[in-house]
């Protein structure tokens, strides 16, 4: 399928030539494309819908009020762009960075609730960093990632910097994990992912690197209002200045090889980078599609991601303009695989409300969410 996948979205693009936008201009390998035939069959392929389920049971409510915040049975689609790199490639430089907030992860409630115990002097019960709990989703409900309205650049703006596509902090929904699914057999040295295997080790450093400064063996600096690595509207970065104790150099590793089909998905505050230098023989080419759980706000953006899908134009996080409303041969509801679920994950129906006994927190959730749909 992946195989068949990737010549289709060659297909798309060559009917469609004049019209396909992305960077870098002159030879694109980062398409604004989110509604192909390929990319529509693989966000409800059985097998992914499957993966994006185990996924988010690795997640859990904290709540015990009985209220619903989110169903990690229900996972939907977010629409995500392709990538095809071709050998050699220099260009698309991803450099260490972490999605989901910059300066936001201080400045949003919501988010400080999330590293609360890394913010917090250790309790009476002596917890401390330790006992962060980064698959607790119920903290992750409301939390607003995007503080500042991040630009969403026009199609027809300057792509020349990587930064302007791809390290604006643009993504409004909740990603459980970030992922793609390999289009290639790609291995390390290829223009792959790398990421820094110490979760919440690395999320403590990060929330507490802004109240240190260097001197001989680092001081706490509660004065200053510098945040290394965060700036408005863009992703938290980070490099060998910024994060020095985390060695990133070294630290970072490249994912094992992978081949047409496979599936590679990260934590949403996994440090990630992609490799500067493509030195294979053959193209790197993905697909992203990250397994989001149901939530009100997902669903809401669900909605209008439909109606854009339905017109064919880029979903609401991304680059406006016409996008493939113009293009020829564009996917539809009826390449949607795997059914009614299928059309859930994409916000085109609605769901099951349940009833019964010391169900009602359950039932006003998903009358919220269909309410959303709507």
């Amino acid at each position: 399928d992946a195989l068949a996948w990737k010549q289709s979205i060659k297909d798309y693009v060559a009917a469609n030539k004049d019209r396909v936008k992305g960077f870098p201009p002159d030879n694109i390998q980062v398409f604004e494309i989110y509604n192909s035939k390929a990319q529509t069959r693989a966000r409800t392929h059985r097998n992914i819908i499957k993966t994006h389920k185990f996924l988010l049971s690795l997640w859990h409510t904290s709540e015990s009020s009985g209220e619903t915040k989110a169903s990690l049975a229900h996972p939907l689609s977010y629409f995500d762009r392709l990538r095809i790199r071709l050998p050699g490639d220099t260009k698309f430089t991803l450099g260490p960075h972490v999605d989901g907030g910059g300066l936001e992860r201080w400045e949003d409630v919501g988010l400080r609730g999330v590293f609360g115990r890394i913010l917090q002097q250790p309790g009476e019960d002596g917890k401390t960093w330790r006992e962060h709990d980064p698959f607790d989703v119920d903290r992750r409900v409301g939390c607003k990632c995007d503080l500042y309205n991040a630009p969403r650049f026009s199609s027809g703006e300057d792509y020349t910097l990587t930064t302007r596509i791809l390290h604006r902090n643009a993504c409004s929904i909740f990603r459980a994990f970030q992922g793609w699914t390999s289009l290639s057999s790609t291995g390390p040295g290829e223009g792959t992912l790398k990421v820094l295997p110490m979760l919440k080790l690395a999320s403590a450093y990060i929330m507490l690197r802004p109240f240190f400064r260097p001197a001989e063996d680092w001081v706490p600096d509660l004065e200053s209002s510098t945040f290394p690595g965060s700036s408005i509207g863009k992703t938290q970065e980070l490099n060998e200045l910024t994060h020095p104790h985390l060695r990133l150099e070294k630290t970072m590793v490249s994912v094992p090889r992978v081949e047409p089909g496979d599936q590679v998905y990260w934590h949403c505050d996994v440090v990630h980078a992609v490799e500067a230098n493509h030195g294979g023989k053959g193209d790197s080419s993905v697909l992203y599609i990250p397994a989001v759980p149901l939530t009100v706000h997902n669903a809401n953006y669900m909605r209008d991601q439909c109606v854009n899908f339905l017109a064919g134009l880029p979903p609401p996080d991304f680059p406006g303009g016409e996008g493939e409303s113009f293009f020829v041969g564009r996917g539809t509801p009826d390449d949607i695989l795997s059914g009614k679920e299928g059309s859930r994950m994409f916000g085109l129906e609605g769901y099951e409300v349940p009833d019964g006994a010391g169900k009602d927190g359950e039932k006003k959730f998903f009358e919220q969410v269909n309410q959303a749909l709507v």
